[in-house]
């Protein structure tokens, strides 16, 4: 895997250490996330993050556990870091750090005062909401180290405060029972019992959102360590009873496990080199076994699902499907993701799949994902060759089809005149440019949209070649993709090359439904799915590419829309309102870096420096991963979730292999 380091200058730079995200997953939606500084700049960061039945339902348990060293003159160092509402960083432990690693996804930070060297690691136990932390010293001493653990249980997307009832601790032998909820277990614990007040989180100060909260300081543990190799370790866990009674393992022992499965999946998937061994790394963190979903968007019943991104998201069927191939195909998780479609599968109604449950109901507000669905199990039976699969699956693949033909949810069918997909709904954005800003659509996208019939082009080959492999029938397949691919042919090429992107959409001063109707030619990426999905309509045209990458193209990936177009947002920044109305306004997104080169190599152009930017990229924001979004204007900042699953799986699919 790519080295991942950073040396004494750089993490006593709070500014740049703080601004570097590490992500320790537990297999289940939950996580460890904080920063190479160890400042917690989000309130989604924490050593012990536990999801619920669905992932994105999840909470923030223990915080913070902050080490100081105690040494034999008296001299207490605090090794943490906290910003307060005042904006001092107290204690500022990361001016001692000597070093910080990511290895094999393990994040190790080591401090040094004088002789003295204390290094720190900590992983999830898999498959189980647990962390263990381990401090060990390395050089010099005797010294004796205590851990302050600040402590809350709260709805990871909001804060919790003082004002209210504090956190119920109830004392073990060996640490604290917090609400519960969870539990702390270690040597020479301490209860204390008072809040730590106006802990300021910066990244969310810079989003527009309630920027402080208060901690809960539950109490400290307690060790020596009078020669090095000595050990001071701390676990915490979530569960019911019967889970908190049942420790993990000792923290060496999860430590070691940790490293043995990553490299045990960075093995499996294969890599040809460094990078696609951190991708591999980085792609595992999104697949997670779920609780019961309630009809959800997912496999459900403890399945197999995707997260789409973290620190806030959980599963959106239509990032699981756009990134299936990058994240199951290239890593060779052929069995998981074989469960997955069909637990997807399952979930099929009025011939569409849910678009997501993270809002707290199962919603099927999206034009674009069931075709995604589509494409997914033809790249799989296409990959593995595994026809069983395909015979399984036609029936509730015609199900689409027909649901699609006849019309469903949100005004989603094929219009009669030229059996091209339209959609829209008052109120509702639909395609993947789903933004609204006080409920009103940023790019609603009305009408026919070009990546949407792309993809149903596309979806439509699929299910005819799929029912040809297994001798089934492919119901009304084959005469709805000969129509809708002679009708996509005629009506979105544009003046000058490019391609419309939607048509027959209402006019902005119209209601839907009403007259009169226009071709949008706005620059946008979408065009691309039109020359790059496998059963594509057209064939690239160079120059055609080549306007889109002069208008679109950066270092992470294509912009969202034409800097010389009305409405181009340059900084996705600021307020939920800001940031919401330029999300798809010019934004790039990493994820587009897929189709554009696909495109390109269809069209026979060079592709050998389109991944080198995103490829610096993995040890610039979310370390070791791809982040959601980046301004549209240099330096294309990046924003948004650090680590997200169609920005990993992209990149990975369309490295060489």
């Amino acid at each position: 895997m790519l080295e991942i380091s950073f040396g004494p200058q750089f993490c006593g730079h709070l500014e740049s250490a703080a601004s570097r995200e590490w992500l320790v997953p537990d297999g289940l939606g939950g996580y460890a996330m904080g920063t190479v500084a160890g400042l917690r700049t989000r309130r989604y960061h924490g050593l012990l993050v536990v999801a619920d039945q669905i992932p994105a339902a999840r909470r923030l348990g223990l915080a913070s556990l902050d080490p100081a060293v105690h040494l034999p003159s008296g001299a207490r160092v605090r090794l943490g870091a906290h910003q307060w509402r005042t904006g001092e960083v107290d204690p500022a432990g990361y001016e001692l750090l000597e070093r910080f690693d990511l290895v094999d996804g393990v994040p190790r930070w080591r401090w040094r005062i004088g002789d003295l060297v204390i290094e720190r690691e900590l992983a999830m136990t898999h498959g189980r909401p647990g962390v263990a932390v381990l401090h060990r010293l390395v050089a010099g001493g005797p010294a004796r180290l205590t851990l302050a653990a600040a402590c809350t249980w709260r709805d990871a997307h909001g804060e919790r405060r003082a004002d209210g009832p504090a956190p119920r601790v109830e004392p073990t032998a060996d640490g604290a029972v917090i609400e519960g909820a969870y539990r702390l277990a270690g040597p020479g614990w301490v209860g204390e019992g008072h809040w730590w007040h106006g802990v300021h989180h910066r990244a969310e100060a810079a989003r527009g959102l309630a920027p402080e909260e208060d901690l809960w300081y539950a109490g400290g543990f307690a060790g020596e360590l009078a020669r090095p190799g000595d050990t001071v370790a701390v676990l915490a866990w979530a569960g019911d009873a019967a889970g908190l009674a049942e420790p993990p393992p000792p923290a060496a022992e999860v430590i070691e496990a940790a490293r043995r499965r990553n490299r045990r999946v960075v093995a499996a998937a294969r890599p040809r080199d460094a990078v696609d061994a951190t991708l591999a790394l980085a792609a595992d963190a999104f697949v997670v076994r779920t609780g019961p979903l309630g009809g959800g968007t997912g496999s459900g019943g403890g399945g197999v699902d995707v997260v789409a991104g973290y620190p806030w998201f959980g599963a959106w069927s239509r990032d699981t499907m756009t990134a299936y191939e990058g994240l199951f195909l290239r890593t060779h998780r052929h069995d998981e993701g074989r469960d997955l479609l069909r637990a997807y599968a399952a979930t099929l109604s009025e011939g569409m799949l849910a678009n997501t449950a993270d809002t707290g109901r199962v919603e099927y507000n999206t034009a674009d994902a069931t075709l995604w669905f589509l494409h997914a199990v033809s790249r799989h039976v296409e990959v593995t060759s595994d026809t069983d699969l395909a015979d399984e699956l036609l029936p509730a693949l015609r199900t689409v089809v027909d649901g699609h033909l006849a019309g469903t949810r949100y005004g989603i069918h094929a219009d009669p005149a030229d059996g091209l997909l339209t959609q829209g709904a008052t109120g509702e954005a639909l395609t993947w440019m789903d933004a609204r800003v006080y409920g009103v659509p940023v790019t609603p996208r009305a009408g026919k949209p070009v990546e949407v019939n792309a993809l149903w082009v596309n979806g439509l080959a699929a299910v005819a070649e799929l029912a040809a492999l297994v001798g089934g029938d492919p119901g009304a397949a084959p005469a709805a993709h000969g129509r809708a691919v002679e009708s996509f042919r005629r009506r979105f090429p544009a003046p000058g090359g490019l391609l419309h992107d939607v048509v027959d959409a209402p006019a902005p001063a119209y209601p839907l439904g009403g007259a009169p109707l226009h071709d949008d030619d706005l620059v946008r990426p979408n065009q691309l799915l039109a020359w790059s999905l496998p059963h594509a309509p057209l064939r690239p045209d160079p120059a055609a590419l080549g306007q889109l990458a002069a208008a679109l193209l950066t270092p992470l990936g294509p912009r969202s829309l034409a800097p010389d177009s009305p409405g181009y947002a340059g900084r996705h920044r600021g307020g939920p309102a800001e940031r919401d109305g330029a999300y798809h306004q010019g934004t790039v997104w990493p994820w587009l870096i897929g189709p554009y080169v696909d495109a390109a190599r269809r069209a026979g152009l060079p592709t050998g420096d389109l991944l080198a930017g995103l490829e610096a990229h993995l040890t610039e924001y979310g370390l070791g991963s791809v982040s959601e979004t980046a301004d549209g204007a240099a330096p294309h900042g990046a924003t948004g979730c650090p680590f997200q699953a169609w920005s990993v799986a992209e990149l990975l699919r369309v490295r060489p292999s």
